[in-house]
């Protein structure tokens, strides 16, 4: 069984998320520079089965999209020529920063760990996968 694959896309940097292949847990995989991240995705790909990757699609809370939504909807597609076979998705990824930072701090993280940008990014992006997974039923 394939697994699914979540994306907080950033300028600099973007967080990874994975479920496990019965998607059944979601796990924050890994913060990568948004240079790097074909690379990533390609040596992931060569290991694991992914067949729907879910973007994070930024919003203002009206509904209207932020100014990195064109560099998103670029990132998509080519995701999708150079992966075809694999479902790309968006998921609305409003205030998962927030949520992550919360998380956070509720797990006693101590202020250093909780402003390390690339530990809420991988996070944000399991909460984006989360998201998703309920949209779906499967969560």
């Amino acid at each position: 069984m394939a697994r699914w694959m979540g994306i907080d896309y950033g300028t600099k940097k973007t967080g990874i998320a994975v479920t496990d292949p019965l998607k059944i847990i979601t796990t924050a995989l890994e913060t990568v520079a948004t240079k790097d991240i074909f690379t990533f995705l390609e040596d992931y790909f060569s290991n694991e089965e992914v067949d729907t990757i879910v973007i994070g699609e930024p919003l203002h809370p009206d509904g209207t999209p932020l100014p990195v939504h064109s560099e998103i909807v670029g990132f998509s597609r080519k995701i999708k020529k150079l992966y075809p076979e694999k479902t790309v998705d968006f998921q609305d990824e409003r205030y998962t920063t927030i949520e992550a930072r919360e998380i956070l701090v509720k797990s006693g993280a101590k202020k250093k760990k909780r402003r390390d940008k690339a530990l809420v990014d991988k996070i944000s992006a399991a909460l984006i996968l989360e998201q998703y997974m309920r949209s779906k039923g499967l969560f």
